[in-house]
């Protein structure tokens, strides 16, 4: 490979113009691409086979009217007063306009819904009366049937008094005529009397069942009281605009739509907000914030370098690469489903790398010329020496973004490959494109001061061992460090950022603010609880079980409010609307979908509850990707091992730096909890509404912070086994080879740092805990444990840090990862340079 590599490098530098046109004719066809068949991203996070996806699918087969998805329109007045009704009307003529918007199914006026609730109540106050009328006018209905009754019962007495005299007198023969006839008559009276005590029991029996329904009504009427389309105070409503796609398949074009209809038709006085389930499109990738954090690089640089020529080369080679890289994926954004954060992943991490690994050629690049090198042998010697170093650890990065793919987590797999895509093209710049821009330079990658001075490597002092005290100390001191820094993981819990998450001045966080503020925390995070119904379920019988079904919901902890949605055609399903107590990412929240997954309802026990809705997709993804969290973990400790045992020749090394791998990770889980999820020195990072940990968060952090904790362990233990290998006694090796890396990695890992930085302030609220987690992680890994840990405990080690046993010796191959043997091929006495040259021979 290094040889290899070695004759790319010189063919590059021979062919500069040629290798610098190709980048750019790639950059300009994926750009075209990505004009030509770009598509729109996504914030929505959907992971199938969870529970809600399920339930969310067979609403959409069986009861699609409750498997759209919704979003929220926020309407308050600018001034905090009541809306008029001329504010009214123009507002309703709007929502006529986003019902007409293709891809919306409903839109719920607020101010119709009052109405109809105001009536509602209006009614059920008015059957009462009836009712209570109803039941007085039986009432006295059935005491004059009873009067009657007695009356006849008289009648009856009387006749049989006669009819016994008439016996005694031995008149009976004469008098049965008449007798009979009386006889009659009562008997007739009686039947009339029973035909209208039936009419009247059975104008009770209807009275009641009315009663009954009228009473049902009245309890949904009043489990739903919490929900609100319109505060009390009359200044802030709340339009759900119903979509015909699940919450996860609107359509960005259907979303802008809605939008549209408010923004050009604006009422005065009125202003308007949207949930983030109607904001979801993404203007752009990378803001302001950004562009501070290259800014940093760039100084650094220019500070390491001595000239802005050199500083200037690792950014346009980064600038070019991650060009490609990024437009290439946004140019398949069209036909693959993307989140937004998967461009930008790959973007921060291609800009990062991209500038370091071009800054590890260039390094190798500048110590050869002052050593006097000719500028094509040295450009061909740091490709293939430095290069080969770049290829490897590009390849661990590759290695851990593409094991995101064995979670079995679509999304996670996705943002792995295209972030890989973006390592793999930014290692291609850099052993292409970066030696063309070397040879174009020439000379001046060096400062003025330094051109045609010649360093000798021999000149260098040698290296002298630490104590075995300040190694223990340091040990001591840095594990210490770490774990406390860690401590704050233990009570890590994820989830996904809501509204309140976003920047203050976006339409989101108002929006969010204005619903928790006017109708309760719950209202931004509603659950949609779907009941399966007995077999055989009448339409008489809905009602009563949706009752049932509210009370028990109702009886649990941090509900605020029940109301049924509906029920499906064949009386399979019965949906209903659960406010919780606070907003969508609370635990409180959490434990309520768990709760009413395990409801039972009483009197009706084949009523099976399940939970969708946006709030408990959340749930449900956090919580798988919480469990293949510790499987892709023992992945990257494991690909870890077998990679430093191949590279290092040795057991101990690669147990050493995964020790320290685990250490930096959980180090940076802690700092991400106590700053996104406890809210520590939330002013400083934007954080003001403190909330759980983005749950893809840490399985993005391992794999990314393993791969650059191999490079920067690479770059600095490579250089103690050369030591050592050439006879440098084990301890003075560790310094040695400490000393030889010490500046590369420090500006690599500063630079890494920036980049990353840049993005804690993004414009994108799932971007900024990604960008504070690798900048922090990169910091503790590179400073602490590199710089200090592992030296430290390869001095104690000493020459046992290098054992291996002799059977895994022969069996390994040789991986030269610095290009030792290709140095050593192509040695070349030093010859100075003419001064001031400019490009070179």
């Amino acid at each position: 490979m290094a040889e290899l590599l070695y004759r790319l490098g010189r063919f590059a530098a021979r062919r500069a113009w040629l290798v610098v046109s190709a980048w750019l004719v790639v950059l300009v066809a994926v750009g075209a691409a990505f004009a030509t068949f770009g598509g729109t991203l996504s914030t929505a996070i959907t992971i199938p086979g969870t529970p809600t996806a399920e339930v969310t699918d067979r609403l959409q087969a069986e009861f699609p009217d409750a498997a759209g998805g919704t979003g929220t329109v926020v309407l308050h007045t600018a001034d905090g007063s009541p809306f008029t009704d001329a504010q009214r009307d123009a507002l309703t003529g709007v929502f006529a306009e986003v019902s007409d918007v293709e891809g919306v199914s409903t839109v719920v006026d607020p101010f119709a819904v009052t109405a109809q609730l105001a009536d509602q109540e209006k009614q059920i106050a008015d059957g009462r009366a009836q009712i209570a009328a109803g039941r007085e006018q039986i009432d006295a209905g059935r005491q004059q049937l009873e009067g009657a009754r007695a009356q006849l019962d008289a009648g009856q007495a009387e006749l049989d008094a006669a009819r016994s005299q008439a016996e005694t007198a031995g008149m009976l023969a004469q008098a049965q005529p008449q007798l009979d006839a009386q006889q009659a008559q009562l008997d007739a009276g009686r039947t009339e009397l029973e035909k209208q005590s039936a009419e009247l029991e059975a104008q009770s029996e209807e009275l009641e069942a009315g009663s009954t329904k009228l009473e049902l009504g009245a309890e949904q009427l009043a489990m739903a009281g919490g929900i609100r389309t319109v505060s009390e105070d009359g200044s802030a409503a709340t339009v759900t605009v119903q979509f015909t796609d699940p919450t996860y398949e609107v359509p960005t074009e259907t979303k802008q739509g809605v939008e549209a209809a408010f923004e050009d038709n604006p009422v005065d006085g009125v202003d308007v907000d949207y949930s983030a389930e109607i904001t979801q499109s993404i203007d752009s990738i990378a803001g302001a914030a950004e562009l501070i954090g290259l800014g940093v690089a760039v100084v650094v640089l220019i500070v390491m370098l001595g000239t802005l020529v050199a500083a200037g080369l690792p950014i346009l080679s980064a600038l070019i690469g991650v060009g490609v890289g990024a437009l290439g994926a946004l140019a398949l954004s069209g036909t693959i489903e993307m989140l937004s954060v998967t461009p930008v992943l790959g973007l921060m991490l291609g800009l990062a790398v991209g500038i370091d690994y071009s800054l590890f050629i260039l390094n190798r690049h500048r110590r050869q010329l002052r050593e006097g090198m000719e500028l094509h042998e040295s450009i061909g010697l740091a490709t293939g020496t430095s290069g080969n170093a770049v290829v490897f650890a590009g390849l661990t990065v590759l290695i851990a973004l593409l094991a995101l793919n064995v979670t079995g987590i679509g999304f996670l797999g996705l943002m792995g490959t295209v972030a890989a895509a973006c390592v793999a093209i930014a290692v291609l710049v850099a052993v292409t494109l970066m030696p063309a821009l070397l040879r174009l330079v020439g000379h001046r990658v060096l400062p003025r001061r330094l051109r045609g001075r010649t360093v000798r490597p021999h000149e260098r002092k040698p290296a002298r061992a630490m104590s075995t005290g300040a190694a223990v100390l340091s040990i001591v001191t840095g594990v210490a460090a770490l774990v406390v820094v860690a401590l704050p993981a233990l009570d890590m819990r994820l989830g996904l950022p809501d509204g309140s998450s976003e920047p203050q001045d976006s339409t989101q966080y108002r929006a969010y603010s204005v619903i928790e503020d006017k109708f309760g925390a719950g209202q931004n995070g509603p659950l949609l609880v779907v009941a399966e119904l007995p077999a055989g379920t009448e339409e008489a019988d809905v009602q009563a079980i949706q009752v049932a079904v509210g009370r028990q919901i109702m009886g649990l902890d941090d509900v605020v409010a029940v109301a049924p949605v509906g029920t499906s055609e064949d009386l399979a399903l019965a949906a209903f609307q659960v406010v919780p107590a606070e907003g969508p990412s609370t635990e409180s929240t959490e434990q309520l979908v768990h709760e009413l997954r395990d409801l039972r309802v009483d009197g009706e026990p084949d009523v099976d509850l399940a939970v969708a809705g946006a709030a408990s997709g959340n749930i449900d993804i956090s919580e798988k990707l919480s469990n293949a969290l510790p499987a892709y973990l023992g992945l990257v400790i494991g690909l870890s091992l077998i990679i430093l045992v191949l590279v290092f020749r040795s057991i101990l090394v690669p147990v050493i730096a995964t020790g320290g791998f685990i250490l930096s990770v959980f180090a940076a889980f802690g700092g991400v909890t106590a700053i996104y999820q406890w809210g520590w020195l939330g002013e400083v990072f934007g954080v003001h509404t403190p909330g759980p940990v983005l749950n893809f968060l840490p399985t993005i952090l391992i794999g990314v912070l393993f791969g650059l904790a191999m490079d920067y362990q690479l770059f600095l233990v490579s250089g103690m086994r050369e030591a050592y290998v050439h006879g440098t006694p084990a301890r003075e090796a560790v310094i040695e080879g400490r000393r030889a890396g010490r500046a590369v990695v420090t500006a690599a890992a500063i630079i890494m740092i920036s980049v990353f930085g840049g993005f804690m302030f993004s414009h994108m609220a799932m971007i900024r805990p990604i960008g504070f987690g690798l900048a922090f992680g990169v910091l503790v890994d590179a400073f602490l444990v590199r710089m200090l840990l592992v030296p430290a405990l390869m001095h104690l080690a000493g020459d046992k840090a290098w054992w291996l046993p002799r059977w895994l010796d022969r069996l390994l191959p040789n991986v030269d990862v610095e290009g030792a043997a290709l140095e050593r091929r192509h040695h070349h006495e030093p010859e100075i340079e003419p001064a001031g040259s400019a490009v070179g021979s």
